[in-house]
This record gives C-alpha cells, sequence and structure tokens, in this order.
C-alpha cells in the first residue's frame, strides 16, 4: 500500500510546483478566514495554474457560507473539498463535489466513531490533533495509535513533519498524510528541504512496510 500525501496551505505557485515536482498527490488551498494561510482571490489564477493535472486539487472551508463555498469552487475549480468546522453532511455535500470531513481528536473531541456517522456522504475522513473549534495548521499531534477503522479512507494530520511521519505511518497505517506547519519556514511560506524531507520519509516508510510484509510471506 502506498500511502498518499497531501501538502496543505500553499499560497505561493513556486510551492505548488515543487509539490507537483515532488509527486505529491494533493494540494490544500485554505479560505478558512483567520488563518495565517487563507488565499485571497487575486492569488488564485497563479496557484491553480502552477498545478499539473493528475494532482487534486482540495479547497478547505471553515464554517463559510453556502455563497462563499460556490465562489471558490467556481474559481478554482477544486476536485475536492473540505470542510474543518461545524457543517453538517447535507451542507458538505451539496455542492456537488466529493468531500473529506475533519474530525478533531485533541481534547473535548466527540469519539471518531460517533462523529463518522454523522458524515455518511464523506469520501474520506481526516483525523487532526486540535482540539474542537479550533483551525487546523497548528503543529498538535495526537496518540496515532488511538485511530479507529472509520470505513473511510484516513487522511492523517496534526504535528506532522519528517522526523515523525513515518512512526506516524507504521503505527496508523493512513490512506494518507497530510502536513502543513511541518514543512514550512513561517506560516504559508514552504521550505523546500523540508517539502523533501517529508517525501522521502513517507516513501522510506511505505518501502519498509513492503518489506516487512514480504517477510511475512
Amino acid at each position: 500500500m502506498r500511502t498518499r500525501i497531501k501538502f496543505c496551505g500553499l499560497t505561493r505557485p513556486g510551492d505548488v510546483r515543487l509539490a507537483v515536482e515532488l509527486g505529491v498527490d494533493a494540494l490544500g488551498f485554505v479560505f478558512a478566514t483567520g488563518s495565517p494561510r487563507f488565499v485571497t482571490p487575486e492569488l488564485l489564477p497563479g496557484l491553480r495554474s502552477a498545478v499539473s493535472p493528475l494532482v487534486d486539487v482540495v479547497a478547505l472551508f471553515m464554517d463559510a457560507s453556502g455563497a462563499a463555498v460556490v465562489e471558490v469552487v467556481r474559481a478554482l475549480r477544486p476536485s475536492l473539498l473540505q470542510f474543518h468546522g461545524r457543517e453538517d453532511d447535507a451542507f458538505c455535500r451539496s455542492f456537488g463535489l466529493p468531500f473529506i470531513k475533519t474530525l478533531t481528536m485533541g481534547p473535548g473531541s466527540e469519539d471518531a466513531q460517533t462523529a463518522r456517522k454523522r458524515y455518511p456522504s464523506a469520501s474520506a475522513l481526516l483525523l487532526d490533533g486540535h482540539a474542537p473549534g479550533q483551525q487546523g495548521g497548528r503543529g498538535e499531534s495526537f496518540d496515532w495509535g488511538l485511530v479507529p477503522n472509520l470505513g473511510r479512507p484516513i487522511f492523517l494530520a496534526g504535528g506532522l513533519d519528517a522526523g515523525n511521519v513515518g512512526t506516524a505511518i507504521r503505527q496508523a497505517r493512513p490512506y494518507a498524510v497530510d502536513v502543513s506547519s511541518g514543512i514550512e519556514s513561517s506560516p504559508g511560506l514552504k521550505d523546500g528541504d523540508k517539502m523533501q524531507q517529508f517525501v522521502d520519509e513517507v516513501r522510506r516508510a511505505d518501502r519498509q512496510q513492503f518489506e516487512t510484509s514480504q517477510g511475512h510471506e
């Protein structure tokens, strides 16, 4: 099994192009007001044109209005939507695109199995380490051994970087890993070396898992 990689919170076309060259599967753009990674409308054409075919474009929202989501969908042409707030299933699916729903795993969070039942239409679930009501990208991890089987592909997020993503993959066996602050020099500004190292460590972990599985046959 190959672990997919999503880079989130990109704000510069150069970072987008490097991510594509590194073979990243999905690129996330943040439209949550108040986030230091918020993408303004004038940035969208340059960011979108830097994305090559076969790379998923993900638009991230947190308690946005329906009109705001529609406006971004028209301008960005994302392949996936990601909802990070209190949106219900009907709202998330109303835009005619597959969506990822974030479930928080930090202190005070609802049980993931219970929360998952409220989003039967979600194509995937993203588990993040922050507490309810907080924005992602805070670099807060959680106990990866607590990742349950939710019957949907799992995106693992929260505090991941090149130094720990291999351990996270071995413990949680996620469908994908999602990183933002762990590949940055400052919020919204990605660091090329950290991006490269993160991808290298994901691929190293995948190779190790494959070799281990072959040894057990």
